[in-house]
């Protein structure tokens, strides 16, 4: 049996929400299939100790600002869970779960999109997939012999390590809150690598100057003047309480990048070697956009030509969340909403005449 509708949305993560929001202001018929089989999107699934960067008033989906969180400036993932949670319900958004979609395709004038439980026709489709299913490891030199290697995906609390030797690897965010939370443990013995030298963004900055500066950017690539550098040129690292304080305690210490993984844990390229029981790797992620292969749409670097949201080469496809390449800091809470909205307008204009 197929399914008609005006939009299917894809994924129902915070991205898809604010999708969903705009759209339904927009008074067009739609529905949003979330391959998980509850609400929050990626937030259900990240390490215990994880925080916003930014205070609630800096990290809402269109439509609801995010409640507070009793004793907390910056709120818990347990909390954005429990915030998109209610924001659906709130907003009575059409998701159906759990539903994976397998396959986006061109059918007679609309887009057909297969999944494991039926298919559905549209005139359009927001892919809001996100990155996290998609975590990126590299190719490294050792690792047919090496033992446990992690993602950060795969992380959730230190005392899954105690007493063990580990190694992280990534100098960014991730990288850095899991080393630092590894700290807290006693009985662990944490080596951290990076790239290159640990970026900490001053301690005063947090999420709110990082969509600033992200969008800033945008703005400056839009009008052809001068790239601002936006979040990369403040740095690397969001110096939140427990970033900070195992820096200031010395206890943040980067080691260079090895080159290999050994049977029994990290060489470097002068022959000096640290034993490992497990390999973290913090390094980011992907973007997951496998359902969307039978449109041949990918181009350089895994990434859809768009032009703001909306695909170059498909009219009928926006995606939402994938970071800068969508939209200025669309991968955030804040960001989510403005890409949303304007995708939302161009889908409405193209039911209604035929082209966005």
């Amino acid at each position: 049996m197929t399914h008609t509708v005006d939009v299917v949305v894809i994924g129902g993560g915070q991205a898809g929400l604010a999708a969903g929001y705009h759209l339904r202001r927009q008074g067009v018929d739609f529905v949003i299939l979330d391959a998980q089989s509850t609400p929050g999107g990626a937030w259900q699934h990240t390490w215990d100790s994880l925080h916003l960067f930014s205070p609630v008033a800096f990290s809402s989906l269109p439509g609801w600002l995010m409640p507070t969180q009793s004793g907390e400036e910056y709120p818990d993932a347990g909390h954005v869970v429990e915030y998109l949670s209610q924001y659906e319900q709130r907003y009575q958004l059409p998701v159906q779960r759990p539903v994976r979609v397998r396959a986006v395709s061109r059918d007679s004038g609309r887009l057909r999109v297969k999944t494991d439980s039926g298919t559905w026709s549209a005139q359009a489709v927001v892919s809001a997939t996100g990155t996290w299913w998609r975590p990126f490891l590299p190719a490294v030199p050792g690792q047919e012999v090496s033992g446990r290697q992690l993602h950060t995906v795969n992380y959730r609390r230190p005392t899954d390590f105690t007493g063990h030797r580990v190694v992280v690897v990534g100098g960014g965010n991730s990288g850095a809150q899991v080393a630092a939370d590894l700290t807290t443990h006693p009985g662990i013995d944490l080596t951290w690598a990076t790239q290159r030298p640990p970026r900490f963004l001053a301690d005063d900055i947090d999420g709110r100057a990082l969509f600033d500066a992200a969008t800033a950017r945008r703005r400056a690539l839009d009008a052809g003047t001068s790239d601002t550098g936006g979040v990369a040129s403040l740095g690397d690292i969001v110096a939140l309480a427990p970033v900070r304080e195992a820096r200031d305690a010395g206890l943040l210490k980067a080691s260079p990048m090895f080159s290999r993984l050994t049977a029994d844990g990290v060489e470097w390229a002068d022959g000096w070697r640290a034993d490992a029981d497990a390999v973290i790797w913090c390094i980011g992620f992907r973007p997951v956009l496998s359902h969307l292969a039978p449109l041949g749409l990918r181009a350089s670097r895994g990434h859809i030509p768009t032009v703001g949201t909306r695909a170059v080469d498909e009219p009928r496809l926006h995606l939402l969340g994938y970071g800068d390449w969508t939209g200025p800091a669309s991968a955030t809470l804040i960001g989510a909403g403005r890409p949303a909205r304007d995708a939302s307008r161009e889908i409405s204009m193209l039911l209604a005449n035929g082209t966005p």
